[in-house]
């Protein structure tokens, strides 16, 4: 064998192309193995990747599923509350706080207050705190009416100390006597109380208001509470079947088909948006030739609807109105209604229009219970509603009284929701700091004569510690249809102006961030979920 390998050598050398053909057939099997290599490192390096993405994938489903689980759980499962009692345990007195209201003001101080620290009761004509910037969505079945509210009794369970609650309506204050008079509002149990309390906060919001135009109470819908989007959404289901047993050439069946919203601010518009989105999305499935005669109309006493947005933003949204053709109805002021008719001064020209559907969206008012409470204190000589200080101090009753949210005035608070939820936080922490000084007074009033000059420099010190509210305003956010929306933001000292479908999606996440429990973020993002899947009901 050694001897045949040796000969095959020696002819190799005596042959040059014998050797070229060798080393040639040699390189090329190398270049081919390379290759090989290389192709199989490319599917292997995808197939890690892959592996990678979806082990990432699947670790965030996880964490994503424990999260919502242990919050939805946390939410569920309350701690145990300290209880009510008339002293704490060295002895000193334990003040009474009465909330009076369940709207963003009050449920944003229930939700931040150390209620172990005071008697707390909170009373409230409805039983719930409704989140209001997502109402306009109701009538029309983008978002149920039960996403939009938390039960006050499951915020007043999560806090750390009891608190006591009253399903009755406020009747009158009494700020010498400190009293409130309250009244059941259940009428199978009826009863009247007269409550005593150390400091009260009031929060009982507003009424819509009517600029007394005449038949609006008696022929319009408000978009205030639940009863009012429900009151909407049947009268929106009732003019449509109407008009269907119509025939398409009778006037009465156009006024059953005309929708009016009078108030060009974020809820008009919105609702102006989301009843658009309806007929365009939804009922243009089911009632293609009813669909088409649908006109829906916005009208707005200023010369531009959204009068907060910056200008840019507002020609945007009046631009997609006209886009999508909704009747927008600019300078013009109603000035009567009737069961079908709406008289309006547009310009110089007065106008009379037949409807099917109004809706009035156009501000609000003091309740009767607020003038009443105006009337007894001589500060307090503005229409507007109750004045307040800058550390949110009824005018009048500065000692005892706080007044927060839509039933108040002071210059550069305007009545949102955002305003009123920054107040809660603000009072939350101010109440705190109140409690630290009335135990600092009784152990002053408890010690010797040697002790009292360092508790009342102490005092001196926590009293001086309290802060002015600021209200630091994170900007306005308004949906205007066909999955758009803009947005006037502010971070820091900088300021952006957003508009279009992205606009959209963060308009959403910030709503959802905004809403006060765990339990409404998933139970709003399952709506639009389910709208967007399978669209939204078109029965009462």
């Amino acid at each position: 064998m050694n001897k045949m390998f040796r000969s095959l050598a020696g002819f190799a050398r005596r042959s040059p192309s014998l050797k070229t053909t060798v080393q040639s057939r040699c390189f090329a099997s190398g270049k081919t193995a390379e290759a090989a290599a290389a192709a199989g490192a490319k599917p292997s390096l995808l197939r890690r990747g892959g592996k990678l993405a979806l082990h990432a994938a699947l670790y965030s489903a996880l964490a994503g599923t424990a999260y919502v689980s242990y919050e939805l759980y946390r939410e569920s499962n309350p701690l145990p509350q300290v209880a009510q009692s008339a002293t704490f345990a060295d002895g000193s007195p334990r003040k009474t706080i009465v909330i009076l209201g369940s709207g963003w003001g009050s449920a944003s101080l229930l939700k931040n207050l150390d209620t172990s620290l005071y008697n707390v009761v909170l009373v409230s004509p409805r039983n719930y705190f409704l989140f209001t910037p997502l109402l306009p969505s109701t009538p029309v079945g983008t978002v149920e009416l039960k996403s939009i509210v938390e039960p006050i009794r499951s915020i007043a369970r999560r806090a750390p100390g009891e608190v006591h609650y009253y399903e009755a309506e406020a009747l009158d204050v009494d700020p010498q006597d400190k009293t409130v008079k309250i009244q059941s509002v259940n009428k199978d149990q009826e009863y009247t109380l007269d409550l005593k309390y150390d400091y009260l906060v009031y929060g009982v919001g507003a009424q819509p208001t009517t600029f007394n135009t005449p038949g609006v109470y008696e022929n319009a819908s408000f978009l205030k509470e639940i009863s009012d989007a429900q009151e909407i959404r049947v009268k929106i289901m009732t003019a449509i079947e109407k008009a269907a047993t119509l025939s398409p050439s009778d006037p009465e069946r156009q006024r059953l088909l005309t929708f009016v919203v009078v108030g060009g601010g974020p809820t008009g518009v919105e609702l102006a948006a989301e009843l658009k989105d309806y007929v365009d999305q939804d009922l243009k499935k089911w009632m293609p030739g009813l669909s088409k005669e649908i006109k829906v109309t916005l009208a707005e006493a200023l010369p531009n609807i959204l009068n907060m947005f910056d200008r840019s933003l507002v020609e945007y949204a009046q631009d997609l109105f006209k886009q999508e053709k909704i009747d927008l109805w600019l300078n013009t002021m109603v000035k009567s209604v009737d069961k079908t008719h709406i008289r309006a001064k547009c310009g110089d020209e007065m106008i009379e229009v037949p409807y099917g559907v109004l809706v009035w969206a156009t501000g609000n008012a003091p309740r009767d219970v607020t003038k009443n409470l105006m009337n007894k204190l001589e500060p307090q000589d503005s229409r507007r509603g109750l004045l307040i200080n800058e550390k949110l101090q009824l005018l009048g009753a500065e000692d005892s009284i706080f007044a927060i949210g839509d039933c108040t005035f002071y210059p550069g608070l305007f009545p949102t929701a955002q305003v009123a939820h920054q107040e809660g936080e603000y009072l939350a922490k101010a109440l705190k700091k109140i409690h630290g000084v009335d135990q600092l007074k009784w152990q002053i009033a408890q010690a010797a004569e040697e002790d009292k000059q360092m508790l009342e420099s102490r005092l001196d010190k926590l009293q001086g510690d309290f802060e002015h509210f600021k209200y630091n305003h994170m900007g306005a956010l308004a949906y205007i249809g066909k999955e758009k929306a803009i947005a006037d933001v502010s971070f820091g000292q900088s300021q952006y102006k957003l508009a279009g479908s992205f606009t959209f999606l963060f308009w959403k996440s910030a709503y959802l961030a905004m809403c006060l429990s765990f339990r409404n973020r998933v139970l709003v993002a399952m709506d639009w979920c389910k709208v967007y899947f399978l669209g939204r009901d078109s029965s009462v």
